[in-house]
């Protein structure tokens, strides 16, 4: 598991902008596993600098995570805070749909 790059437990401040918390659930260290990471960290360092916290869960390491968010596909992104809760599932290379799929870009 990998926390980036809020402190573990750390709450932002009351008065800072709106914190994000998202999961990657991934199998492993596969190529599209590392691209999806990847894009994700470029994506929150270009969109939510210092807004946002990604917890990497490795489900070939706790398997038993996938189903507390439903998991059918790897690699999944759950945007946990700010509510409601959204997946998007695949490498993250697109980034306008991952925006879109965040609320980060309105939908058209």
């Amino acid at each position: 598991m990998t926390l980036l790059p809020a402190e573990p437990g750390a709450a932002p401040p009351p008065d800072a902008p709106e914190f994000w918390t998202l999961r990657l659930y991934v199998a492993g260290q596969t190529p599209k596993s590392i691209t999806a990471f990847a894009n994700l960290q470029r994506i929150c360092e270009e969109h939510l600098a210092g807004r946002y916290q990604i917890e990497v869960i490795d489900l070939l390491v706790q398997p038993q995570l996938a189903q507390g968010d439903q998991i059918l596909a790897i690699p999944t992104l759950v945007r946990k805070l700010p509510e409601p809760m959204r997946k998007i599932i695949g490498d993250l290379s697109n980034t306008d749909k991952v925006l879109i799929g965040l609320d980060l870009l309105p939908r058209v």
